[in-house]
């Protein structure tokens, strides 16, 4: 395998070559369950499945872990807010991570984990870390790792520790905390919060650092030592460093390597719900195509900040798309080459060595799809001429089998419509929860629950909820 990536832990790109030879063992920091996907999180996991899909085109077996994190501060005060339980609320937000994943054709994790299902490992390795003189109590519920007690710490961002602020973001640090550095293992419960969100502990009852679940998680799935963390670029202070530090100072090897995706920019700024300016996943996909979309993403370097200018950017990603399955679809028309085109073993064919070099020097999808293009021009002059282009047809769909954009794989060919149908039914529905709307605050019950039923019979489920009604298929 002639992989090279870039280790953000010593700035270089450089061989890649798995601890196992034939397996490789990802770690994915996955979604906080606090609200709706946008697309900067998607990109995230994008870039990883295409890691993934390389190194299986490669005859690897990946193990892909990606967690989702279902308690924490936000989650907590949003729900509080919003008046329902702060399981439901994660719960609620974590389907509709898993629909915008499908929905881009992201490839299922090997597992899944819940913070909330592994606390026993989180107190199992808080234990360890206070056993090793890492980690020291604070008041009941309390825990934190003592920063200056590991000679590491700074390692993963290059940063010295005087240079550094607080390890939990704090305005003022809490008076039980020996050094502002030192961040929370475990957090003893805030008036107001639910019983429910806190576990007993040898320490006092209380909740989980983002940083603890993540170290007990990898350990669980992936052992002592592993090959790659991902997770975007933002991620790498203070999370990932103090992820790094606490699960060395375990005495764990943990991550090979380092392997960071680039923000999403709109109008120059970092993608966040803070500064309102996300773009929700399911609004994007009214008015484009889940392949388009993937192509958006996908299409720059992982490691390039990708800035989204609504609407123009899936133009130009739908005029690539288009021109792509345009080409497919007439090489498979041609008399005697839509078995050979649509039937093809896309594992067997040989990729041009164009973009397996593209693909090898730290998965330069840009200068892979280059290759694409080429292809589909050489593809379209050829028929152009009378002849076939079954060869560049089915070089095309191998090529972006890898992107996970193959236009005949089942995913973009359901119904022939690259997803298309979901997004007519999501508009359709909507229209009829509109008007079901209207007739509850004209208070007419009896054709406000006559619209629901209509929607019951034909299989879509109606929940209401604090920021208006939503749906799902049966």
């Amino acid at each position: 395998m002639g992989l090279h990536l870039y280790d953000t832990a010593t700035r270089a790109v450089r061989p890649f070559a798995p601890r196992t030879e034939g397996e490789v063992g990802i770690y994915l920091c996955g979604a906080t369950v606090q609200g709706a996907p946008h697309i900067g999180h998607i990109r995230a996991a994008v870039a990883v499945d295409v890691l993934r899909r390389w190194l299986e085109r490669n005859g690897q077996r990946v193990r892909l872990v990606r967690n989702v994190t279902d308690i924490d501060d936000k989650i907590l005060a949003k729900s509080a807010e919003a008046g329902v339980p702060w399981w439901a609320w994660a719960y609620r937000f974590e389907r509709e991570f898993t629909w915008a994943y499908d929905a881009v054709g992201v490839l299922p994790p090997t597992y899944e984990p819940r913070a909330t299902g592994h606390v026993t490992e989180m107190v199992e390795l808080m234990q360890r870390l206070v056993d090793r003189g890492h980690a020291y109590p604070g008041e009941p519920g309390n825990v934190y790792f003592d920063v200056r007690s590991w000679a590491g710490y700074g390692e993963l961002t290059h940063q010295q520790l005087e240079h550094l602020g607080s390890g939990d973001d704090e305005t003022t640090p809490p008076p039980d905390k020996r050094d502002p550095l030192d961040f929370a293992l475990w957090k003893a419960p805030k008036p107001g919060e639910p019983a429910s969100a806190a576990w007993p502990t040898p320490y006092g009852r209380g909740r989980p650092g983002w940083h603890l679940e993540c170290s007990a998680m990898a350990h669980r799935y992936l052992g002592e030592a592993f090959d790659i963390h991902a997770g975007g670029i933002d991620l790498r202070f203070p999370h990932h460093e103090n992820e790094q530090a606490q699960s060395r100072a375990a005495g764990w090897d943990f991550a090979g390597l380092w392997f960071h995706n680039a923000w999403v920019t709109v109008g120059g700024e970092k993608m966040s719900k803070s500064l309102g300016n996300s773009l929700l996943v399911r609004e994007v996909l009214r008015d484009a195509s889940p392949a388009v979309l993937r192509y958006a993403l996908g299409g720059v370097h992982y490691r390039s900040t990708l800035e989204y200018t609504p609407g123009a950017s899936l133009v130009e990603a739908g005029a690539a798309w288009e021109r792509i399955t345009g080409f497919v679809s007439r090489a498979a028309e041609v008399a005697g080459a839509a078995d050979d085109v649509a039937a093809a073993d896309l594992s067997a064919v040989a990729l041009p060595e164009a973009f397996v070099a593209a693909m090898d020097d730290d998965l330069n999808v840009s200068a892979a799809l280059a290759v694409v293009h080429e292809t589909v021009r050489a593809g379209n002059s050829a028929l152009a001429a009378g002849g076939a282009a079954t060869q560049e047809a089915v070089a095309v769909r191998a090529m972006l089998d890898v992107l996970g954009l193959d236009p005949l794989s089942p995913q973009w060919r359901t119904s022939g419509d690259g997803g298309r149908a979901e997004a007519a039914l999501d508009v359709l529905v909507r229209a009829v929860l509109d008007e079901r709307a209207e007739a509850r605050a004209a208070k007419d019950w009896a054709r406000a629950d006559a619209l629901r039923d209509r929607l019951a019979e034909a299989g879509v489920v109606v929940e209401d909820g604090a920021d208006g009604a939503r749906w799902s298929l049966r």
